[in-house]
């Protein structure tokens, strides 16, 4: 399958070798190249904006983003093609750090890091693409796409209402958001796609 997903398999690579590098051999990078609001806003540190996407906190945040763009990646490429694949990923990720920026403009301590927000836009596209579609999540527990999709919304906005912990819940949220709006200007019949599946067109 990877084989006709040029780009999932080119971001999957560069996900894993740059979180290797940052986790093993310069961890200083992490800190370099975090998103961090406050920074970008007072010294105009415009690349942290890219780079935050491919640095992680940890083994298991890289493997748990890389498996689960391995597993819905292809889909949305397979369907969409390569470059409407790649800027749903990348678009999403960007939407992803606005809402960051925006919730965090102001605090000088916050940072964030990871491919999270634009797994989100990649899920939330499938999602749109076949809304019926078993998903397993944390790859045990089945229900449908649109079901997932609901409760991660809600959990989503409580959880970051709560002051969200460690996890960048509203980067959750934006990259979602910019995936459903970028899979819909980039493939508009996906609309009707959607609600045909849901029985409602």
């Amino acid at each position: 399958m990877l084989l006709d997903t040029p780009v999932t398999a080119f971001l999957l690579v560069l996900n894993g070798l740059i979180g290797a590098y940052t986790l093993f051999v310069d961890p200083s990078l992490i800190g370099k190249w975090a998103f961090r609001p406050y920074v970008v806003r007072q010294r105009r540190e415009m690349g942290r904006w890219l780079t935050a996407g491919f640095v992680h906190v940890g083994l298991a945040h890289l493997l748990f983003n890389t498996i689960t763009l391995f597993y819905f990646g292809p889909a949305v490429e397979y369907l969409l093609g390569p470059w409407r694949f790649l800027l749903i990923y990348l678009g999403s990720d960007l939407a992803a750090n606005a809402l960051t920026y925006w919730r965090h403009k102001d605090d000088p301590n916050y940072s964030a890091v990871g491919a999270s927000g634009a797994i989100s836009g990649v899920l939330f596209s499938v999602v749109l693409c076949a809304p019926l579609e078993t998903f397993y999540v944390f790859f045990a527990l089945p229900m449908p796409a649109i079901v997932f999709a609901v409760l991660y919304v809600v959990l989503s906005v409580y959880a970051s209402n709560q002051g969200g912990g460690r996890i960048a819940h509203e980067a959750h949220l934006g990259g979602a958001l910019g995936g459903v709006v970028l899979t819909i200007l980039l493939y508009p019949a996906v609309v009707s796609i959607f609600f045909r599946q849901l029985g409602l067109g």
